[in-house]
């Protein structure tokens, strides 16, 4: 399944749908068929034939975004230094399929001989790498590892060696202390001059989708929304007897049994008439009449989902959700199309989020805005499209948009619900997308209507 739900925004269509007018009964027209409440589950690859596929991809990274990244940068050279169970961030996307960790230490080298030469790849490590990189550390003939890195620094005489260190973000900050020391100590003076940081080669590693990886991404987030579907239906929540811890360990077991991968621990949020905020923290029991939230992340081929959807218990002789908590997922989706019609490359997220919310806001929304780039990691490298306690500024927000990153899109409206007695709810989402540079497209669609739970 390599087909995208396309979604086409410009600055005119984005203003066509999102008129302002007063009070908070803000109308858009979804942009977008939604996505299927219950798809069927795409099929997996086995093990051997997905480590297959990701070093496969791998070289064709190492063949066109490496070498972009440097020269776009001008870094001649990029040394990433890790020992094993404490992995530079970026280190862990570059090991082969059967390297899980970075054996003893591995330090790898990225150097680029200029003239449209391929970047060499090298490894100094006792192991090595399979046929991804070329060996370069005999422990018989050089026993001091550190020595050899200076060696291979020295033979080469790169202007510029970017090393992973950053007070802004964990992506580009995997060099631990005693390994920046050790390596810096073993270089000379003039080496040391040459240090820069790898903070645009790091981010732009980890933030960059290939085509080849968005023709699979697809499947993985079609797997999310058919485990949401069965999750959201009759046959798990029993309305009177199951919880919301239950059904969070539903989620998780369901997971873990298809083979897929989590990145973080599911939660279920229980709104209900009546009762202010939210249901989570303790188990509590899902009746009739609940809107139920889930946030949830799945892992497959080293690409990471990030969803929320939102599901109502029917009550009896009911067949939707009462029409406020519908005008309240019809908000979310105005906030959406708020949000994605200001992807512009070279904008930065803090310009993104102030040019959405005010937007929204003209158009009578209420909008919380907290959106983040997808895919090695599920809080992934790159820009932030603001935090949900913060609504103007954020520090990794000043990082400029580029093009070929996948986003999730996260964020909230908050409408007062009649049928609830005025009661204000926060309509709660996070869908998957996909930003070429030109157009932004839901990767699997998006929801644009309720899960029910109940006899229909």
């Amino acid at each position: 399944m390599s087909r995208f739900k396309a979604m086409t925004l410009g600055s005119a269509a984005a203003l066509a749908l999102l008129t302002p007018h007063a009070g908070a009964t803000a109308i858009c027209t979804p942009t977008q068929d939604e996505a299927s409440m219950s798809p069927a589950m795409p099929s997996i690859l086995p093990l051997r034939d997905q480590a297959a596929l990701r070093d496969q991809w791998l070289m064709q990274r190492f063949d066109t975004v490496l070498p972009q990244l440097m020269r776009e940068n001008g870094i001649d050279m990029w040394v990433l230094v890790a020992r094993e169970y404490l992995e530079d961030p970026v280190m862990t996307t570059m090991l082969n399929a059967t390297n899980l960790r970075a054996r003893r230490r591995t330090i790898l080298i990225f150097f680029d001989p200029g003239q449209g030469k391929p970047i060499e790849r090298l490894v100094v490590s006792k192991h090595g790498m399979g046929d991804l990189y070329t060996p370069v550390w005999d422990m018989e003939k050089q026993p001091d590892q550190w020595a050899r890195v200076r060696e291979l620094i020295a033979a080469r005489n790169p202007k510029k060696i970017a090393l992973n260190t950053s007070s802004l973000t964990a992506f580009a900050d995997g060099m631990t202390h005693t390994q920046y020391t050790d390596l810096t100590a073993a270089m000379t003076p003039a080496m040391r001059a040459r240090i820069v940081p790898g903070y645009p080669l790091a981010i732009g590693w980890l933030e960059t989708r290939t085509r080849q990886e968005m023709e699979r991404y697809a499947e993985a987030v079609r797997a999310a929304h058919a485990i949401i579907g069965e999750g959201f239906s009759a046959k798990v929540v029993k309305p009177g007897v199951t919880t919301n811890e239950d059904l969070v360990w539903w989620y998780r077991q369901r997971v873990s049994e298809l083979g897929f991968g989590s990145w973080f621990h599911p939660s279920v949020e229980v709104t209900r008439k009546g009762t202010p905020g939210v249901l989570r923290e303790r188990a509590s029991v899902i009746q009739k009449g609940d809107m139920l939230r889930v946030d949830f992340g799945i892992v497959y081929l080293g690409l990471n989902t990030d969803t929320q959807h939102v599901a109502y218990v029917l009550r009896d002789g009911e067949t939707d959700a009462p029409a406020g908590l519908r005008a309240g997922l019809r908000d979310n989706n105005c906030v959406q199309d708020a949000v994605t019609s200001e992807f512009r490359v070279g904008a930065t997220g803090n310009q993104v989020l102030n040019r959405a919310r005010a937007k929204a806001i003209a158009a009578g929304l209420r909008p919380t805005i907290y959106s983040h780039p997808i895919g090695y990691h599920g809080h992934a490298a790159g820009s932030s499209i603001g935090l949900s306690e913060e609504q103007k500024f954020v520090p990794t927000g000043e990082y400029k948009l580029r093009p070929n990153i996948a986003w999730s899109i996260e964020l909230m409206a908050t409408r007062a619900v009649p049928e609830w007695d005025g009661q204000q709810v926060d309509f709660k989402s996070e869908e998957d997308a996909f930003f070429d540079g030109q157009t932004i497209g839901y990767i699997d669609g998006r929801q644009t209507k309720f899960h029910l739970i109940g006899e229909q």
